[in-house]
């Protein structure tokens, strides 16, 4: 059978069609599911088993030029264990299964995942070579190499709670406070302790301890969403609080003022997570916030924060500017400081020197000169950057821009040769240069300074193994903000269902993003102090979506349900 049969299929169906292996139907019905998944080929036929795997592996290694290799024969103690990233693995299908010298050999199924090469690359700084493998075999490994580490990672977490070693963020030990007996107290540290190794256990960015007039519950955040987890007895509140205070070096005998701290929790010789502690006075005791810090995140890639391919262009170009100003917006929880973090971490070059003023430091990163800004002494975000441009700098990151001494400051060192990376609190990319005029920084600085503004938000991905296509009227995803060429494209909608393998149906979470340069036309509409209506419009008429399209392009990927992109995003 003649390949220009099928002039609409790709190289591979055809191979698949002249081998005899699939009719020329069946090959074009898997080439149109395989679209209408927005799943590459190859995934396709592998996940849907239309052609057997060790067939796959063979025609696929001859069509693109790659080694097949028959994962039988690999010896596991040949796997390169410090190249072995849980996250990067189940992003991509594929496992390291051999590093020589500075090569690292990359086992996958589909060749055409060049996204999975750049990302490895990025994040082992190994030259990575592909391997074509057979993908029930390459599932069969995978599981057993994230057994293996999710084994090892928690060796520490089965200990003994009495031998977790617990500090305060400043390293130093976290030491007794004469008002609390240790050994009355026994009960309430290994309490304390395993809340916490549960916290990390599951995945959770927030813990709460909240005291009320009768009742006592303590609540963690997973996937962006509050979940209360026990109700210990209200009589302990007291003591859970000094027991919290103690670790984070807090003076437990103040219970009148907010107090800020920070404790390191050492679960083995090598793992130890980090916990940004805040108290609060409330009516009935006091709260207190922990955010579990992830430093791990920062080392994500830009290719795992859920960026579409046009948005990611416009954030590599503005973080290779030499001068100007990126600004990321969104509210607390968004995935602002990991945005940030991962541009930084991109610039973070031996020729580069970048400082960064945060209150507090929440990612430690090597080669980054990093402040804390504390207001008490007076090193306040605006003392921290006028000493930053007294030091030489290339790039300047500021927690965030609270003030209009900040702002100008900010804004000066933006227009003075530097790239100037920061966060602001709107709920839009338009808003968010509003927000600086309404500050008081002058429309002509505000249109020649800031090159691009991010606002995000975090949405809760669903899970692949029990999603659940639905059916929705085709006035209602109009009515919902889809257009009628979406619809065109014969898109699936899917909603959460719930399994033991995910939490009521999501699993993990991805950004949501509006992404708008600031091109010559929105900067004259600043400049003639137009609104953030006026900015907005002419946005989206120079294509950057905003946050509602961006979500709902995450719907139509079947990467979230439109129960979370209504929650996270307005109509």
């Amino acid at each position: 059978m003649s390949a220009t049969a099928t002039p609409n299929l790709g190289g591979l169906a055809r191979q698949l069609i002249q081998q005899g292996i699939l009719t020329e139907a069946a090959a074009a019905q898997a080439w149109q599911g395989a679209q209408k998944e927005q799943t590459p080929f190859i995934s396709y036929l592998a996940l849907n088993k239309v052609v057997r795997p060790s067939i796959l592996a063979t025609v696929v290694a001859a069509e693109f030029g790659d080694p097949l290799l028959d994962l039988d024969c690999l010896d596991p103690d040949a796997i390169p264990q410090a190249q072995l990233n849980e996250k990067l693995i189940r992003q991509f299908n594929a496992a390291p299964i051999f590093k020589r010298g500075n090569r690292l050999f990359l086992a996958i199924s589909d060749p055409t995942r060049i996204d999975a090469v750049d990302a490895f690359r990025f994040n082992t700084g190994c030259n990575v070579e592909t391997v074509v493998v057979e993908d029930d075999k390459l599932q069969k490994l995978i599981e057993r190499i994230l057994e293996g580490k999710s084994n090892s990672s928690m060796q520490g977490l089965d200990a003994d709670l009495d031998d977790i070693d617990i500090s305060g963020g400043d390293e130093q030990p976290a030491g007794d406070d004469s008002s609390v007996n240790a050994e009355d107290d026994a009960p309430i540290v290994r309490y304390i302790n395993k809340m916490l190794l549960d916290a990390i256990k599951v995945g959770a960015s927030d813990l709460h301890f909240e005291p009320y007039e009768k009742s006592y519950r303590i609540r963690y955040r997973t996937d962006g969403v509050l979940r209360e987890v026990a109700k210990p007895p209200i009589a302990m509140a007291n003591k859970m609080a000094a027991r919290l205070k103690v670790m984070s070096q807090m003076d437990i005998s103040e219970r009148r003022v907010p107090q800020d701290g920070r404790i390191k929790l050492k679960i083995s010789k090598t793992r130890a997570i980090d916990f940004r502690v805040n108290s609060l006075p409330t009516l009935f005791g006091e709260k207190i916030c922990l955010r579990i810090l992830d430093p791990s995140s920062a080392m994500l890639g830009i290719d795992a924060l859920g960026y579409e391919p046009d948005q990611k262009a416009l954030f590599m170009a503005a973080l290779e500017k030499p001068q100007g100003m990126l600004l990321i917006t969104g509210p607390t929880g968004s995935g602002k400081t990991v945005s940030l973090y991962t541009g930084l971490n991109i610039l973070n070059t031996e020729e580069t020197n970048i400082s960064t003023a945060e209150d507090p430091v929440e990612i430690n990163l090597e080669g980054i000169n990093q402040v804390n800004v504390n207001v008490k002494v007076g090193l306040t975000f605006a003392a921290a950057l006028k000493a930053f441009l007294r030091q030489d700098p290339d790039i300047i990151m500021v927690g965030e821009i609270r003030d209009l001494e900040t702002a100008e400051i900010a804004v000066k060192a933006a227009q003075t040769g530097h790239m100037v990376l920061s966060t602001l609190h709107t709920n839009s990319a338009p808003e968010t240069l509003t927000r600086l005029r309404n500050m008081g920084v002058p429309s002509f600085n505000i249109a020649t300074s800031v090159n691009l503004v991010i606002a995000q938000r975090l949405g809760r991905r669903l899970c692949s193994h029990c999603k659940r296509a639905v059916d929705i009227p085709k006035p209602s995803l109009l009515e919902m903000g889809f257009t009628e060429a979406d619809l065109a494209t014969g898109f699936t909608i899917y909603e959460p269902v719930g399994c033991d393998q995910c939490r009521d149906g999501y699993k993990g979470r991805v950004g949501v993003y509006e992404v708008m340069k600031v091109s010559p036309a929105i900067a004259r509409i600043i400049m003639e102090e137009g609104n953030s209506i006026a900015i907005a419009d002419q946005a989206r008429a120079e294509g950057y979506p905003d946050l509602r399209r961006s979500g709902l392009v995450k719907v139509m990927q079947g990467v979230s349900s439109l129960q979370e992109i209504n929650r996270i995003t307005s109509e």
